[in-house]
Parts: structure tokens; C-alpha cells; sequence
């Protein structure tokens, strides 16, 4: 057989599997949470998330919604650096992201069954 016969049958299959990897995979909610920071985020959205007093006054004073924390959760960096250990079950996790121009960080406890958004505030550089 000849290279050139042995290319196009590679690359059939090979486009042949692709096709139907997409296919199988198009409907359904797959993601590629790898990365640490992913995967802190995704366990954060996950939970029921309760806001704190003093988030929801920043929030007011900002005239900002609560959809600017999902945002957070969804586009932010955690700061590892920066967490603290929180209660046996809870860990406390500081997440920047820069959202309507604005560079926002927010302390999350993330407890076994709830994610608290502890405090919010705008980071001037």
C-alpha cells in the first residue's frame, strides 16, 4: 500500500471519529475542569450561595447586581496565595476578576453544603 493511501485512510478515520465525537458529545454539558482554579470555581458555583450583610450593601452601594458575582465565579482568578483555612469543612478562598471595568475581588467560605460570599470590594492598582 502506498503512503499516500495509508495518509487518506488515517485521515478519514481520523475525521470519521471526530465527527461522531461530536456528535455524541453536542447535547450534553461536558467541560474540561482540569486546572485548579477550575475546579475551585466549579465546586463554588455548584453550591447554594448565601451573600453576607456587607456584600449586599457594597452590591447596593455599586449599584451592581448579584449577577456580577456568577461572572466572578465563572471568569475569576482565585488567589492561592492569599486563602486562608478556614472551620474543619470550610475553606476561604479570595477571587479577583475584572468586570464593567471594574477590578473586584470577593471572599468566599466554601463549606460542604454552601458557598457564603463573605465580603466584596473593588481593588485599586
Amino acid at each position: 500500500m502506498k503512503l499516500v493511501h495509508r495518509f487518506a485512510y488515517y485521515f478519514g478515520g481520523f475525521t470519521l471519529g471526530i465527527v461522531l465525537l461530536i456528535f455524541f458529545l453536542s447535547g450534553k454539558k461536558t467541560s474540561c475542569a482540569y486546572g485548579l482554579d477550575a475546579r475551585t470555581l466549579k465546586n463554588i458555583r455548584n453550591k447554594e450561595r448565601v451573600f453576607s450583610e456587607e456584600t449586599l450593601q457594597f452590591l447596593k452601594q455599586e449599584k451592581l447586581d448579584t449577577a456580577v458575582i456568577s461572572k466572578i465565579l465563572v471568569d475569576g482568578d482565585v488567589l492561592f496565595d492569599e486563602k486562608t483555612r478556614g472551620f474543619d469543612s470550610c475553606k476561604i478562598y479570595n477571587i479577583e476578576a475584572k468586570v464593567s471595568e471594574k477590578n473586584l475581588k470577593i471572599t468566599v467560605e466554601n463549606c460542604n453544603e454552601k458557598a457564603t460570599v463573605q465580603k466584596m470590594e473593588q481593588v485599586i492598582e
